[in-house]
């Protein structure tokens, strides 16, 4: 222990404490010693994906450590996203640091410490929420999901002989821990503030893979790199960073330096259980805004900023493996044998229940209007439920239009694993992936207990539409090894592979349409009614606040800058029938007269009579004409002389 402590505080700087040093003796020690840290933070998550954070002084967690540590600080419920849970008139709510996972101390490097000549830290806890007696946020509905997924596979593997045998597990040896392996792909956007996208250069620039894996230079470069020694620092075991496919290359100012920075960027970890996971992808969002930010450059992590452009997704990796109590490490998606069979029955169960219980999971994965604006066809998106294995056993899949790829290879059986594509930037990690295991482990109960064999699921798994099976629905096709976008048609797509929701309300509604499959968020009390309850409340008013409040005002302002351009040399015919569209196109969407009301008015109307049905199908109608009459102006603006407005 003394040589593990000697080696932590070697550095001026303390980055990170493993759970090892979350005892009052060892941190006091620490705290004692790293006089620049001046403050702690207790950053728990709430059901809107939002963390906490306060400036706590360091001298109240080392006045009474314990107490601290066991009973956290307390805050109001309606600063936080738990509607339904706690109410107004009952809002406390307790934020208890979580002393079983590693803490970070984020450091200013604006505000230098005068005693010591270091920059001002603050340690940072994950921690979770808890009204009374209830643990309630979304750290806590992860936490549950890694203990009973755990019990559950130890459960299956202590009563069934034969999966034993198919992973050679011996009579003598016992499974110590069960790994839930999880891994992000972070996407995001960086730009020079107040500059405008061009969404023409943009998607030319896209079209002709100028930007995909070139070399980053400038201020970009030097934010990259600092990311990503700044992340070995703090033990995040960064594996790659790299431009992503959108973006345009940067001019050179009349000083020298970069302007008009639009680029985007991917940042790659290596992978953790579920909950780290979770947590590193929370921190490091925030490290990559502040290191970015310091050389002038804004940072986007939303899912669809630029239209007409990529979007940035999060593709979450998902695994699976046990521990034995002799160490050996075990990947329990792998087949037995990797050279005649894709998986093991483990895995095809979990790809199985995943596939099968989306609908619960995707609520959990787009909750957002900017997510759905991502989620079409045309851009490598995953709208379709269905995923790809491989063409043939010793070829690995990299069919990149399906919702879920199967990574593996066969020379390393520890590198297994399933990626689900639909994740954005913003999406709350803890609850989509909590939901996806959760999923999982029905379909590998299914697998296990019918004792069926790797050649059967996948006999299964492979179905066509229109046969049935003991478990996949009868009128669903589960797998493809072809591009979904140009081998099928909308119509094709939208039969054999579920109609995909469109709207936030229509994904919410999905936890209604399908009761059983919401049933499975139940078990082991993982997600409980309220829980559920309270994340539908909460996206359904972050929804309408939205529309209303950004999303209908922003389009009223591309309309009001649609505006005629008079041309003093004249007009010609197809001046007037081009500006005669654009303007029909105002009328229908923003003007009300006595007999007719514009489709913006019908739209806010809908919303406040709670009528989310015809809300939802106005939506999709005003962001269709949205971009037609983007489109339009921009047509009538190609064929004049002289431009001095408009969009």
């Amino acid at each position: 222990m003394k040589k593990k402590l000697e080696e932590l505080s070697r550095n001026s700087l303390l980055f990170f404490l493993p759970p090892w040093t979350h005892t009052s003796e060892i941190l006091l020690d620490l705290l004692e010693s790293k006089k620049s840290i001046k403050f702690v933070s207790l950053v728990a998550v709430d059901l809107g994906g939002n963390s906490t954070d306060e400036k706590i002084p360091i001298s109240l967690l080392i006045k009474d450590v314990d107490v601290f540590l066991s009973s956290g600080v307390q805050t109001d419920g309606s600063s936080v996203v738990l509607p339904i849970i706690a109410t107004l008139n009952d809002a406390k709510v307790d934020i208890i640091p979580d002393i079983n996972v590693t803490w970070y101390v984020d450091y200013n490097y604006e505000n230098i410490d005068k005693e010591t000549g270091l920059p001002v830290g603050t340690l940072r806890i994950p921690s979770f929420l808890k009204y009374k007696a209830e643990f309630v946020g979304s750290r806590a509905v992860l936490n549950r999901t890694e203990k009973y997924f755990s019990s559950e596979i130890v459960s299956l593997f202590e009563k069934n002989i034969h999966l034993k045998k198919e992973f050679g597990i011996g009579d003598a040896e016992k499974i110590d821990k069960v790994l839930m392996t999880t891994a992000t792909e972070l996407e995001f956007w960086v730009k020079t503030p107040e500059d405008m996208a061009d969404e023409e250069k943009l998607t030319t620039s896209q079209m002709l893979k100028e930007q995909y894996w070139k070399k980053t230079k400038g201020f970009v470069r030097t934010a990259l790199e600092e990311v990503m020694i700044l992340l070995e620092k703090y033990g995040f075991e960064p594996e790659m960073g790299h431009k992503e496919v959108g973006g345009v290359t940067a001019k050179i100012g009349i000083g020298g330096k970069q302007n008009h920075v639009m680029e985007q960027l991917e940042i790659d970890w290596k992978y953790k259980t579920a909950l780290l996971s979770a947590d590193n992808d929370l921190f490091i969002r925030e490290f990559i805004e502040e290191i970015f930010e310091k050389h002038g450059l804004e940072v986007t992590f939303r899912a669809k900023p630029i239209e007409g452009v990529a979007g940035s997704g999060k593709h979450t990796h998902m695994g699976m493996a046990v521990r034995l109590d002799n160490g050996r490490i075990i990947n329990i998606i792998t087949a037995k044998d990797v050279r005649k069979d894709f998986m093991s029955t483990i895995g095809w169960g979990s790809l199985m229940g995943l596939l099968k219980n989306y609908e619960v999971i995707n609520p959990f994965v787009s909750a957002t209007n900017d997510a759905f604006n991502r989620l079409k066809p045309g851009f490598e998106a995953p709208v379709c439920i269905v995923a790809s294995v491989g063409h043939d056993v010793k070829i690995p899949s990299r069919n990149r239009t399906v919702l879920v790829g199967f990574v593996r290879d066969i020379e390393s059986p520890l590198a297994t694993r399933f990626e689900l594509r639909s994740p954005n930037p913003e999406s709350n990690t803890y609850l989509y992936v909590a939901a996806s295991y959760l999923a999982m482990l029905e379909g590998i109960r299914y697998a296990v207990n019918n004792k069926l064999s790797s050649e059967e699921l996948e006999k299964e798994f492979s179905k066509p539409s229109g046969e049935k099976t003991d478990y996949l629905e009868k009128s669903r096709m589960y797998r493809s090894e072809e591009d979904v976008f140009d081998d099928y048609s909308s119509e094709e797509r939208n039969i054999l592979f579920a109609n995909p929701p469109v709207t936030v309300w229509g994904n919410l509604k999905e936890f209604k349409n399908n009761p059983v499959k919401e049933k499975i968020l139940l078990s082991g009390g993982v997600f409980s009614e309220k829980i559920i309850k309270s994340y539908k409340k909460a996206m359904l008013e972050q929804w309408i606040t939205e529309l209303t409040g950004r999303i209908i005002p922003n389009n009223i302002d591309v309309v009001r800058r649609c505006m005629k351009i008079q041309q003093s040399s004249g007009e010609t015919d197809i001046d007037i029938s081009n500006w005669e569209k654009v303007n029909l196109l105002r009328n229908y969407l923003m003007k009300d007269t006595f007999e007719v009301k514009s489709l913006f008015t019908n739209l806010k109307e809908a919303l406040k009579e709670e009528d989310y049905d015809l809300a939802a199908s106005l939506q999709i109608e005003m962001s269709d004409m949205i971009t037609e009459i983007k489109t339009a102006y921009i047509c009538y603006r190609r064929n004049l002389f002289e431009i001095v407005n408009g969009i």
